[in-house]
């Protein structure tokens, strides 16, 4: 199960963080469901880092599906909207393929 965090403070965006691989298809076999997260979370980083250029602090490990991304200071609007974008998206597969193989939290820190 892909277990999906997004921290908030004051109701505001201040990262996320990812573990664990969906677990939809046999071992071995390809994973739409994990592929699917795995294109939605890799974009919404790519923007922030690359088109929006907000500071953030990245930490990944792929082989256990870990991927954590901290703001360095408030996130501009623009970031904002991709991070709407990237829960709309996740909640959409969650409800698509349930929640034993995807839960998307929020968590106020």
């Amino acid at each position: 199960m892909t277990k999906f965090v997004f921290k908030k403070n004051d109701g505001i965006y201040n990262g996320f963080y990812c573990m664990g691989h969906a677990g939809f298809a046999k071992k071995g076999k390809p994973d739409i469901l994990c592929s699917a997260i795995s294109v939605l979370t890799i974009n919404t980083v790519n923007y922030i880092e690359e088109i929006v250029k907000d500071p953030i602090r990245l930490e990944s490990n792929e082989e256990t599906g870990f991927i954590k991304l901290d703001f360095n200071g408030e996130p501009k609007k623009e970031s904002l909207l991709m991070l709407d974008s990237l829960v709309f998206g996740l909640q959409n597969l969650a409800a698509e393929y349930g929640d034993k193989y995807l839960s998307v939290e929020f968590e106020e820190v």
